[in-house]
């Protein structure tokens, strides 16, 4: 297939504004099928780093494996769907750190296609950014990030992030909600919960309550505005919901401003081997706790994107 004039502009603007920077790497947000040969001809040597979105990213290991080679380009994982892109740019940077092709502190240029068209048979590119991961933000390692992989499958957890910050984003019918998720480690979560209300999941099958599927994480958002904690395995299948959480761990530092619920996800992330998500009522900010402290906060998306320990700053150009 090949490039359209526009990306083809927008491929030779991004090589130079790499150079010039520099930056690390840069980023391709693809929406279908691409002519790599060309792609990797405009942009020279520059290392590229390719997100694909819908059915291109099902293409074979094998496939995309020989791609990788003979073009010199890294595919990562993204989950597929009508996600916004902000929300899959920052799962892309996130899979591209957790696997070691970029660093934490990485400077990015991204290629993507920011402008709703409607055309979905040929949706081209228009839009350019530049991202800087970690400005202002303590940092976290590739090891750190794959020591949470290894409480909660990493699948599991973006699915409740990925939740949790379109909560803290949208709210619900136009009111900000406040809501706690408890991920893993579920049997001693259990000991310390106690149910506040019906067990809204009962009665559902597993897969009608695993929040790696998108239409599952959109009925979730109505369960948020009731009282009280979700409890999700680490398999992403929810068990319970409207749970009042009360670990008897208190030796967690909490900074000041964070009220109840931080508490309650600081003290059962201390207590057991669970990662507690929390969503602020009056900010939307998300939080992770592990082992009593938060180890990533995310901003809502209007405001600059921060991807767990990862400010994603834009730059348009």
């Amino acid at each position: 297939m090949a490039l359209s004039s526009q990306f083809q502009a927008l491929l030779q603007a991004g090589r130079l504004l790499a150079e010039s920077l520099p930056a690390d790497a840069v980023l391709v947000m693809a929406e279908g099928p691409l002519d790599w040969a060309s792609v990797r001809r405009e942009m020279g040597t520059r290392p590229l780093l390719v997100a694909q979105a819908n059915d291109e990213q099902e293409r074979p290991l094998k496939e995309r494996t020989r791609l990788e080679k003979l073009f010199s380009l890294s595919f990562l994982d993204i989950e597929t769907g009508p996600t916004p892109i902000q929300e899959r740019m920052s799962a892309a940077l996130l899979d591209a750190v957790r696997t070691e092709k970029l660093r934490p502190g990485a400077s990015v240029v991204v290629l993507y296609n920011g402008i709703e068209s409607g055309d979905e048979e040929n949706p081209g590119m228009d839009s350019l950014s530049v991202i800087r991961l970690g400005d202002h933000l303590e940092l976290l390692s590739a090891k750190e990030l794959k020591r949470l992989d290894t409480q909660v499958p990493l699948g599991t957890l973006q699915a409740v992030v990925d939740l949790a910050t379109q909560i803290g984003r949208e709210g619900r019918e136009g009111q900000p909600i406040g809501t706690m998720f408890v991920v893993g480690d579920t049997q001693k979560v259990m000991k310390h919960s106690s149910p506040m209300n019906f067990n809204p999941f009962r009665g559902y099958s597993a897969a009608e309550r695993d929040v790696r599927n998108p239409v599952v994480r959109e009925q979730i958002k109505d369960l948020a505005k009731l009282e009280g904690a979700l409890i999700i395995r680490r398999d992403g299948v929810a068990i319970a919901g409207c749970m009042r959480v009360e670990a008897p761990e208190r030796s967690y530092n909490l900074s000041m401003g964070l009220g109840t619920r931080h508490a309650a996800a600081s003290a059962i992330s201390k207590a057991t081997r669970a990662i507690a998500v929390t969503v602020s009522q009056s900010t939307g900010a998300v939080r992770l706790f592990q082992g009593g402290d938060v180890v990533l906060r995310i901003e809502p998306m209007a405001r600059p994107l921060i991807f767990g320990h990862f400010r994603l700053q834009a730059e348009s150009v």
